[in-house]
């Protein structure tokens, strides 16, 4: 035709109506036929055998095919298959044993015979979907009257296969409406559990959930938090690794890199993904491929001769030996993964190796049998080229050795014999099988599902078949270890096992055995992105980079990390606190002013010091007690002083040693209570010196008012008033011992709590009024003519005296801990020896040194003015 677009009618208007005219006549003819007949070349069987029921089968006898471009005008021609794989031919030889050995049993399914259509779907999705189509069809010419429904039974009961994720997901999906079962052995992908899309699909080969977590479990136990991730760019590759990067961030497991390839990838892809692991960080690489792919990617390592990588491997490829023999540099070596448990069946090893090519007119037969021996059929030697030579048919298998000969896929095999036995039990209880089946019931699709379903029986071997509600068997996988021999050849070696059905902690358990790592060595390398966080620091994550690239921070003080890899640190207990090493709390040294310690000592020595200084000068004055010095300003108030002021000396020792309720208490009391009697009886002094000098002035009358009982009912006053204030501030909010954790961070410190501070700061007001109003007197009669005027020195202890207490609030609320304490012990003995010395010592130089001058001549005489 000239007019090739459906737009060529318009320009073309007389061919376009042509056409349109012949249409209609063709489909007014086809209408008036009486038969159904199926559009489109047929899809006949690779292998085929009649039987009373027929069961379907799809594999992969090819891996590729060759790549056509269609130009959309002519019929696209059928694809052209490439690369014999014999693995699929061996999943087609246990299906025929399988079936052999039920059509010669009289067990199961007497007097019904098991017939097959096994297709070659040569490793495409659509291939598959046309095979699973035609056994669900057929293509024979139907006869039927044109108002009769083109509706025929079902040709095959049940499908086994096929090997690869994807495939199944599209068969699944087209002949899932009709109901009929279709049953893996090797498809994987925990997609297909999902029974609203899938819902006649079943397998012999646990769910790659399972196995996805597994591995991430796997990579967990060996300590490898950073790793690559190449997968098949299928269902399979994809939804495998989707799980596993889930339930690897969950413990804590990061993906560096993870990369897609199919094994019709073009080179510039392959490269691609070369280069990413050569630029990766990461010493582990979890391979989530089929075979097929891992055949092709393990010629590209070679190539580019990558090694000292630790590779941990799918069921996909981890047990093939096929793949071990490609692996020329070795470098799979020390991988480890999981693998289908091993598994034998009796008879099914010579069964597949028992194949003639004479017994098939089929062309693929011939096309195995010469890729099997390197030869052709019907060939002149002058054809012949290299090694091929003519075959016969006859040739031996004995001493052939190659991936068909190879029975490492053993326990695949077995899936494919346990999913054919499954569907024969099905029929077994659907015929009514006794020791004949009823052939009256013709058996469809839908019932056979149902009973599949629900089948629980044992194989010859000794093995449990059944499905769950998913239409997955128990979830059991082996963990093998990739281990060179002497002789270079790779024992896959078992060193673990992984069970779904246990607890979640005992699902992983490897075995004491040794294993080998990559580089044939047997410690396990090391695969993180950033090392351990020792014990005492904690992890903080580096920016824009994942989870398992971190910094370790030391622990701040106060706080500890005990385990490694911590996220956080733990804040110790306010009474502990966090060893050099951020590692354990250690309890806090408790501190307190104690008498064992140096500045503890030398404070206790100076109070007592004190005491027997001021014990002294008693003893002086009271064997001097008649002498003018001492009866002069009222002998009565100066023995009161020096009382008093043994007790200031004794008080500071209440301050020292741990703190505890009473001496709380009685520390702060005490020195107010014994300070205000020691003020008031030099105010009481200091005014007896005032009032005797105004009392010597003409008509004055001052003394008979201030005599001796004026004078004791002042100090008494005065001390009462301060004793009253103790007694308030002790029973509404006496002071109290205290734990301070804040002063010092790694030190407890005992301290008394003020309780009040109004009560504390109204003791001390006090002592500072009487303190000042006491100074002032004294400095008004600091000029008093006497021959010994006391005043001068009362003026000047008190000035001392205020000195001392102006500089101790600074110094105490500057001082850390036990030094404020000695602070204030400080202040008390300054103060009091102050008061000591600057009042009692010139009396005592007289009377020990110059008694002359303790006379009352001398005491009453009078200065002449210059």
């Amino acid at each position: 035709m000239i007019c090739h677009t459906m737009v060529s009618l318009q320009w073309c208007p007389d061919k376009g109506w042509t056409l349109l005219q012949l249409l209609l006549v063709a489909s007014f003819s086809q209408a008036k036929e009486l038969m159904c007949r199926q559009r489109g070349d047929p899809e006949n069987p690779q292998v085929f055998k009649n039987g009373d029921i027929m069961l379907g089968g799809i594999f992969s006898f090819h891996s590729s095919w060759k790549t056509r471009w269609e130009n959309y005008i002519d019929k696209p021609s059928p694809l052209e298959c490439t690369s014999l794989n014999f693995r699929g031919f061996q999943f087609a030889q246990a299906m025929r044993f399988a079936i052999e050995e039920i059509n010669n049993s009289t067990d199961l399914l007497p007097a019904v015979s098991l017939g097959y259509k096994i297709y070659d779907d040569c490793g495409s999705v659509g291939i598959s979907v046309r095979a699973a189509l035609a056994q669900a069809n057929g293509h024979e010419v139907t006869s039927a009257p044109s108002n009769t429904p083109c509706i025929t039974p079902a040709q095959v009961l049940a499908i086994i296969g096929e090997t690869s994720s994807s495939p199944c997901m599209a068969i699944a999906t087209v002949i899932g409406p009709f109901h009929i079962p279709m049953i893996s052995h090797f498809a994987t992908c925990a997609c297909l559990s999902d029974k609203t899309k899938y819902p006649s699909f079943l397998r012999t080969i646990p769910s790659d959930y399972y196995q996805s977590r597994a591995l991430a479990l796997l990579v967990k136990h060996f300590g490898w938090t950073w790793v690559g991730a190449i997968r098949t760019n299928d269902d399979y590759g994809n939804n495998g690794i989707a799980i596993f990067t889930e339930t690897a961030q969950q413990l804590g497991v990061c993906l560096e890199y993870s990369v897609a390839i199919f094994r019709t990838d073009p080179p510039e892809k392959m490269q691609k993904i070369i280069d990413i692991i050569k630029a990766s960080t990461s010493k582990v690489i979890v391979a989530f491929l089929s075979n097929m792919d891992m055949d092709v990617l393990i010629q590209e390592l070679t190539h580019y001769n990558i090694t000292g990588y630790q590779w941990v491997g799918s069921e996909g490829w981890i047990s093939d030996y096929q793949i071990a023999k490609l692996d020329r540099h070795h470098i799979l070596d020390g991988s480890i993964g999981l693998s289908i448990p091993k598994a034998h069946v009796s008879g099914m090893r010579e069964f597949m190796l028992d194949v003639k090519p004479l017994n098939s007119s089929t062309d693929f037969f011939t096309e195995f049998w010469e890729t099997l021996f390197s030869c052709k059929f019907n060939q002149s030697k002058s054809s012949l080229s290299g090694n091929q030579r003519e075959c016969t048919g006859h040739e031996d298998l004995t001493g052939v050795h190659n991936s068909f000969t190879d029975m490492s896929l053993m326990p695949i095999f077995n899936n494919v014999y346990k999913g054919v036995y499954a569907v024969a039990h099905a029929l077994h209880r659907v015929l009514g099988c006794n020791e004949t089946c009823n052939n009256k019931v013709q058996p469809d699709p839908f019932t056979i599902l149902q009973h599949v379903r629900k089948i629980h029986f044992k194989t010859k071997e000794g093995d449990e078949v059944y499905f769950n509600e998913d239409g997955d068997p128990a979830a059991k996988y082996d963990i093998i270890n990739w281990q060179p021999t002497e002789h270079g050849v790779v024992d896959f070696v078992t060193v673990g096992l992984y069970d779904a059905s246990l607890p979640s902690d005992k699902q992983l358990n490897l075995y004491n055995k040794s294993l080998i790592f990559a580089q044939n060595s047997k410690l396990v390398p090391v695969s993180v992105c950033s090392e351990m966080c020792p014990s005492g620091t904690r992890k903080v994550l580096q920016k824009g980079k994942p989870v398992c690239c971190f910094d370790c921070i030391r622990c701040a003080e106060g706080e500890i990390s005990n385990d490694t890899d911590s996220v956080t640190c733990v804040q110790c207990h306010p009474e502990f606190w966090s060893n050099e090493r951020r590692d354990a709390c250690v309890k806090k040294e408790i501190e307190f002013l104690s008498y064992e310690e140096i500045m503890g000592a030398l404070l206790t020595a100076a109070s007592l010091f004190g005491t027997f200084t001021t014990a002294f000068v008693s003893l002086i004055f009271f064997m001097h007690r008649k002498s003018p010095i001492v009866r002069a300003n009222n002998s009565e108030l100066s023995f009161l002083l020096l009382f008093s002021l043994t007790l200031c000396f004794l008080c500071s020792l209440s301050f020292i040693g741990q703190p505890s309720e009473w001496s709380c208490m009685l520390r702060h009391t005490a020195f107010g209570i014994t300070f205000v009697l020691c003020i008031s009886c030099i105010l009481g002094k200091t005014m007896v010196v005032l009032m005797a000098f105004r009392a010597t002035l003409p008509g004055s009358n001052m003394m008979k008012w201030f005599g001796p009982t004026q004078q004791r009912l002042s100090v008494l006053a005065f001390t009462l008033i301060q004793i009253v204030i103790c007694i308030i501030w002790l029973t509404t909010s006496p002071p109290f011992p205290l734990k301070n954790f804040q002063e010092l961070k790694d030190k407890i410190i005992l301290e008394c709590a003020l309780g009040s501070a109004v009560g504390y700061w109204a003791v001390l007001g006090y002592i500072g009024i009487l303190s000042i109003l006491c100074f002032i007197l004294a400095f008004l009669a600091r000029k008093l003519p006497d021959n010994f005027n006391e005043a001068k020195f009362i003026t000047f202890s008190m000035l001392i005296f205020c000195a001392v207490w102006i500089t101790f609030i600074p110094a105490y609320v500057s001082s850390p801990g036990k030094f404020s304490v000695a602070v204030e012990i400080f202040a008390i003995l300054a103060s009091s020896f102050g008061l000591l010395f600057c009042i009692f010592i010139p009396k005592c130089y007289i009377i020990l040194l110059k008694p002359e001058k303790n006379t009352k001549k001398n005491m009453m005489g009078k200065m002449i003015p210059n």
